[in-house]
């Protein structure tokens, strides 16, 4: 595994973590490994694990860290994650955390980005999100298919989701500071952590990553 480039991007819901995730796997040409992504993935492959979680999903039950792990080590062990993986969402908590050492090796994960903004900004940006309900399109509430509520790519509906509501981006923080604020503590003090100002444009905080990443000779 050692050979692999993994990246771990933490952060805020908002803070534009996926956005860079994605930016960077294809810099770098790496898989993305998101937990709802590799969820979706095993339920629609269909895959022995993928079919423990349907029947898990489908009786409204919570899928437990170890089910994530282990669709996590599935992932690894297929053939497009040989030159390594961007984890964005995972691990979300210490015990994942220990879990992907066991995955990937002590030495496995080459740095772990922390894109940093305030939170005043996370509730701004996600308070003022509007999203598809069929194709999924992200609009900005003052873009005119937001306003109109009608999707300009699909004709879907445009809505505010629930979980984008202020009372929903306070709980969300609150579960940042209990369960993931701890994580950066844990790769601090193996001198994996970085953190790069989120609150600034994209492009920008890509290029802070690749110089980060530059520097530390890991890319």
């Amino acid at each position: 595994m050692t050979r692999q480039l993994n990246l771990v991007v933490l952060g805020k819901q908002g803070a534009g973590k996926g956005t860079q995730s994605q930016r960077l796997c294809e810099i770098y040409g790496l898989i993305h490994v998101s937990t709802g992504d590799i969820l979706r993935a095993a339920v629609k492959a269909g895959t022995p694990l993928g079919l423990e979680v349907k029947s898990i999903l489908e009786t409204g039950g919570l899928v437990s860290d170890d089910l994530v792990n282990r669709l996590v080590e599935e992932r690894f062990a297929a053939p497009d994650a040989a030159r390594g993986a961007v984890l964005d969402g995972y691990p979300r908590t210490l015990a994942q955390a220990e879990a992907l050492e066991g995955i990937l090796g002590a030495d496995g994960i080459a740095l772990v980005i922390n894109v940093d903004v305030p939170d005043e900004m996370v509730v701004a940006r996600l308070s003022s999100r509007r999203v598809c309900q069929e194709c999924g399109t992200i609009y900005k509430d003052a873009d005119p298919s937001a306003i109109s509520g009608t999707c300009e790519k699909c004709g879907g509906d445009v809505v505010q989701r629930s979980d984008d509501r202020p009372e929903a981006i306070h709980k969300r923080l609150e579960l940042f500071e209990r369960d993931t604020r701890p994580l950066l503590d844990f790769y601090g003090s193996r001198g994996l952590l970085v953190t790069v100002n989120g609150d600034q444009g994209v492009d920008q905080v890509t290029a802070d990553i690749r110089a980060v990443l530059a520097a530390r000779g890991v890319a």
